[in-house]
């Protein structure tokens, strides 16, 4: 009967696209990196940066979609590993938040405009990859690709739900980082020089979790930390005599 096929396939739908969005979603966080989007292209112009939010919002749709359909193909290609990944991935995230924290920000005043030529070169690099589509984020998305259905219907089902999944985070990005700017003028420059110290810190201890997380599934591949422990053999017990 169709109507217990396409009960369990609604059921899988809601299931898989909750699944990415409660996986995703969190380490994405358009919030949290609207203050450093603000500081990475400060001096630009309203137009500049609506256009760059588009473009972010596209460029990380397509990555994370990449990530979970051809993650885990591209990383056997070339031989690589999602620990691998992370170590890499959190030492780039490590460097970025610490330029943020470290970056001595003038005020609005003393802030020379950039171009929008300029800025929206970098809409790709940094500001989509690894600002806001961190390495944690494709690590979790080649995971979850990598743990797909079998039989085409399931496929199909679980295909539609992450196009729905990856648009809404998408769409989120979208809509924080294109009224990012409204936001940080109500806070005001001290303000958003406090959020986004804030947000620096957490991007660095994040990007040191992610590789730490790598090398510690590194580690459990080498020789001595997969060895089996040695039997000690029991002390004999004293006597009486």
């Amino acid at each position: 009967m169709p109507e217990p096929s396409l009960a369990a396939d609604s059921r899988n739908f809601l299931v898989a696209l909750v699944l990415i969005i409660a996986s995703l979603l969190p380490i994405v966080n358009p919030v949290g990196s609207a203050p450093m989007f603000l500081a990475m292209t400060a001096g630009s112009s309203g137009v500049a940066r609506r256009k760059l939010a588009t473009k972010i919002a596209i460029n990380s749709f397509v990555l994370l979609m990449g990530s979970l359909i051809f993650g885990a193909f591209v990383l056997k290609l070339f031989g690589l590993s999602v620990p691998v990944v992370q170590v890499a991935g959190g030492a780039v995230l490590c460097a970025l938040g610490w330029n943020l924290l470290t970056n001595e920000s003038p005020p609005p005043a003393d802030v020379t405009p950039l171009p929008d030529d300029r800025a929206l070169l970098r809409a790709f690099y940094p500001l989509t990859l690894p600002l806001t589509v961190d390495p944690g984020a494709i690590s979790v998305a080649i995971t979850l690709g990598a743990n797909h259905a079998h039989g085409v219907e399931r496929v199909a089902v679980g295909f539609a739900a992450a196009l729905c999944a990856v648009g809404l985070i998408a769409l989120t990005v979208l809509l924080v980082y294109r009224y990012a700017e409204r936001v940080g003028l109500w806070l005001g420059h001290s303000r958003t020089m406090v959020v986004l110290r804030l947000s620096a810190f957490i991007m660095l201890c994040i990007g040191v979790e992610i590789g730490w997380n790598g090398v510690k599934a590194l580690l459990t591949e080498l020789p001595f930390a997969t060895a089996p422990a040695a039997v000690v053999a029991p002390a004999p017990a004293a006597t009486l005599k």
